[in-house]
């Protein structure tokens, strides 16, 4: 499992994080540690139960801006349960924490925007964060039970090529894909480059998120529209 990094940011641990300089407060913008960050989730998720099997990171040349995620120890089979985190110390945008999945074969990635914490760098942010780190964090474990049930739901429903194509542009007219990635969908649905199986809607969600690798990632909304056409395709009622 790896962070797909594609705009300009580069690996790094975590005892790098711990050598940055965090830029000095101000009357508006109160900067979090970038390492402050990774703490409060990771002691949040040990609280709860949740072990970090991964954990891999990016940081943009300046150090202003950092992406990571998690990989969590899962009982089931076929994909892992992922933590996504961001963090900006130019205000490019807020402290964010998303829940989504990996499929093991491939890594795509695919964070819901059901399950994501913003908050911008405001005086309280030190004061607020950790209590809004545990909200997130609690439930994880109902969430990352009905993520199993969806995406057993998606497995178990096969899909002739005349439904597929419907839900590709459906996808389309909800901002999943642009026209560019079309092509990309279906030839992953018809010739996938991995092995998702027969054609179900789990075959159909992998070469969506394949497809769309790196965008996924650092859009959460993405991932939820595309759960959203997904859910319909396969009829499965919430």
């Amino acid at each position: 499992m790896s962070l797909v990094l594609h705009a300009g940011a580069s690996p790094v641990d975590y005892d790098g994080l711990r050598t940055l300089e965090t830029p000095p407060a101000t009357a508006t913008h109160v900067p979090i540690p970038h390492f402050r960050v990774v703490d409060l989730i990771a002691h949040a998720l040990a609280y709860y139960g949740h072990t970090v099997t991964e954990q891999h990171f990016g940081l943009t040349p300046d150090g202003m801006r950092f992406f990571g995620v998690l990989s969590l120890k899962s009982e089931y089979t076929g994909y892992s349960d992922m933590v996504g985190l961001r963090n900006s110390h130019d205000r490019k945008f807020p402290v964010g924490v998303s829940f989504g999945s990996r499929t093991f074969v491939c890594d795509n990635l695919a964070f819901s925007g059901d399950h994501v914490i913003k908050r911008k760098h405001t005086l309280n942010l030190k004061r607020d964060l950790p209590g809004l780190i545990g909200e997130i964090i609690e439930p994880l474990a109902i969430q990352r039970e009905a993520q199993h049930r969806q995406l057993e739901h998606y497995k178990a429903t096969p899909l002739t090529d005349q439904r597929a194509d419907q839900a590709i542009m459906q996808m389309y007219r909800h901002n999943v894909i642009g026209v560019q990635k079309i092509a990309d969908v279906l030839n992953q649905w018809e010739e996938p480059e991995c092995d998702w199986g027969p054609k179900t809607g789990w075959r159909l969600f992998n070469a969506t998120t394949f497809a769309l690798t790196g965008r996924v990632s650092e859009s959460p909304k993405t991932t939820a529209n595309l759960h959203k056409v997904i859910d319909a395709t396969c009829e499965l009622v919430a």
